[in-house]
């Protein structure tokens, strides 16, 4: 691994999330979450981080702690746009690597965040870099809030979905859709998953400056609206997503009060280190 490669982290951070209010300010064992992720990503080694955000009650707190913290627009749709207005705003060169951490990823490998930044600089033909780990179970493959990923011989994304891709056309004629799950348990699930390899996306990204810029700019595509996939914008237009494979995902970020509730409980543990491969 490149520990010389200098590269920066950006954190969007909303305060009016819907399903959560006032999430990045929410309090885990005593320090906020804004706090403990802008930690994990000072533990990655980048040469910056900065957090973004749109709301002055975070940039206090932010600036408590001793983050820098850079004030954006509240007409912004996604943290995506939130953070290109923020290399913008800080001018970082049009090479410059950014890793975009959310900050509801409360327990985010740093190792991952730089390898984040690694597996882009290694892929010269990448707009953009992300994570994928393999699916265990079939409750996750049919979960739409778990997003599946597809990728060509190289590993660059085909497609990103809600729904299973792809799609087993011989197993999952034998039921209708929303039964599959009942039907393929115990021993039968074990053996579909060991015949078909199933991906699970990992909500990381690394981007060049100009790349991020570029994207942002871009028309939202069909195939975005219909699952509400940011990524697929990039797909759409072309720009190529190499997908990177994890043994071992790190644990769901932090959406709900239920989130909250785990992840307090398990704060204390370590994330487990990734065993990582290109």
């Amino acid at each position: 691994m490149n520990y010389e490669l200098p590269f920066r982290v950006a954190i969007p951070a909303r305060y009016a999330s819907t399903r959560l209010p006032g999430k990045p300010l929410r309090l885990i064992a005593g320090r906020t979450l804004l706090e403990r992720v802008y930690m994990c990503a000072l533990a990655s080694g980048a040469l910056e981080v900065v957090i973004a955000t749109d709301d002055a009650r975070v940039v206090e707190v932010a600036e408590s702690f001793g983050a820098a913290v850079c004030m954006t627009s509240s007409d912004h749709l996604s943290g995506t746009d939130r953070i290109s207005e923020l290399t913008m705003l800080y001018g970082w060169p049009d090479e410059a690597i950014v890793v975009n951490l959310q900050v509801d990823e409360l327990q985010m490998s740093p190792v991952l965040i730089r390898r984040a930044a690694v597996v882009l600089e290694e892929h010269t033909s990448a707009g953009i870099v992300t994570f994928c780990t393999r699916v265990r179970r079939l409750a996750e493959l049919f979960d739409p809030n778990v997003v599946k990923v597809t990728m060509d011989y190289e590993g660059f994304a085909l497609y990103f979905s809600r729904a299973p891709i792809p799609w087993h056309r011989t197993a999952f004629s034998k039921s209708a859709f929303s039964e599959l799950e009942s039907v393929y348990s115990g021993a039968v699930a074990e053996e579909l998953l060991k015949d078909t390899v199933w991906f699970r996306h990992i909500g990381l990204y690394a981007y060049r400056t100009k790349i991020l810029q570029d994207f942002t700019r871009l028309e939202p595509a069909p195939i975005e609206r219909a699952e509400f996939l940011e990524q697929l914008r990039a797909i759409w237009h072309g720009i190529r997503i190499y997908v990177s494979e994890v043994t071992e995902a790190p644990p769901p970020g932090i959406d709900t009060e239920s989130d909250l509730t785990r992840a307090i409980a398990e704060i204390e543990d370590k994330s487990p280190i990734l065993e990582l491969h290109n």
